[in-house]
């Protein structure tokens, strides 16, 4: 585990959760804490912890997710060299997308970023947002100086 930041997510069914992460997009499970409903997730060089509502130490006080979808305002943004194989695992279980696949450019100062991308939500409504690099392309600017899509 090599990450600086790793995010954990309280999730009502750990192993289903766990088929989910695993079966489906194709994550690794570096270990579980069964007796915990715990496991740390690795696809790639991203990584993300879940942890079962109930078994273990929970951070409660109001920090627990209330109902479905958990995670509400935050999307995890998770680079893989290329989306496809994602998209046929979600397909092979008729799992929908919560945002179709689009080639999305974003202006980083002078130059703009692209990313092939797609989000899902997770069976507990977290939102994934998988991406594949397109490169960088200078920003195109208006007389004005704002930038624009080509």
């Amino acid at each position: 585990m090599t990450c600086a930041l790793v995010p954990e997510l309280a999730v009502s069914d750990w192993q289903r959760s766990r088929r989910f992460y695993c079966e489906v997009l194709g994550f690794s499970c570096a270990y579980d804490r069964a007796d915990e409903g715990f496991s740390y997730l690795c696809l790639g060089a991203a990584e993300l912890m879940i942890d079962q509502i109930g078994l273990g130490r929970d951070f409660d006080d109001g920090h627990l997710p209330d109902g479905y979808p958990f995670g509400r305002g935050l999307n995890l943004q998770i680079e893989v060299p290329d989306i496809g194989p994602l998209l046929a695992g979600l397909d092979r279980v008729g799992h929908p997308l919560f945002l179709p696949v689009e080639d999305k450019w974003y202006r980083t100062g002078s130059m703009e970023s692209g990313n092939r991308q797609f989000v899902v939500a997770d069976p507990d409504g977290y939102l994934l947002r998988f991406f594949q690099d397109l490169g960088t392309r200078p920003a195109c600017m208006t007389p004005t100086g704002r930038s624009f899509a080509p």
